[in-house]
């Protein structure tokens, strides 16, 4: 084996560790959204984002409702609107799909579609698709190789409402 398939195979070692970090940031991000949430300790939505990183809502519907935020003090800041302690969500599920990262060197692309299954404070239920296009980049803090999100876009892809039924509860 040569010097030059040592590296090749260390480049293709360093993108897949790379998807794999970027997997588990937009499952920390989704985790964290969800309603309710157990979140690890030390988790935060502030420690995913670079102190620069944009929040986008693209798309007729969601470039009005969300616009573009910058920072990662705005970005949470508008999260926390619609998360415990504040009364909007009675639970709240994201599920992704349709996966696709794209690596290279010290930028990486993915690409998801997201259902999101809602019911609200006010007793209504919706389930949303969304296309989600994130950008990410390595962390310069963290010495795991974690990777932070740089740019979301969320476009609104359709919604409809659903009936939440309580779970019946049953004697075994």
């Amino acid at each position: 084996m040569t010097q030059t398939d040592i590296d090749a195979l260390l480049a293709r070692l360093a993108a897949l560790e790379a998807q794999n970090e970027v997997r588990k940031t937009v499952a920390r991000y989704m985790t964290l959204c969800d309603v309710p949430c157990a979140p690890f300790e030390g988790e935060s939505l502030a420690a995913l984002f670079t102190d620069d990183a944009v929040w986008e809502g693209i798309g007729p519907q969601y470039a009005q409702k969300f616009g573009r935020l910058q920072g990662r003090a705005a970005i949470v800041d508008m999260l926390q609107c619609y998360l415990p302690p504040t009364p909007h969500f009675a639970s709240n599920v994201h599920f992704l799909t349709s996966e696709h990262i794209e690596v290279q060197g010290n930028i990486a692309k993915g690409r998801w579609v997201m259902l999101q299954a809602s019911s609200y404070v006010d007793a209504k239920a919706e389930l949303i698709a969304a296309r989600l296009d994130i950008d990410f980049e390595p962390s310069p803090r963290d010495e795991n190789n974690a990777w932070l999100i740089r740019h979301l876009r969320t476009e609104r892809l359709f919604d409809a409402p659903w009936q939440v039924n309580p779970r019946e509860e049953t004697n075994v």
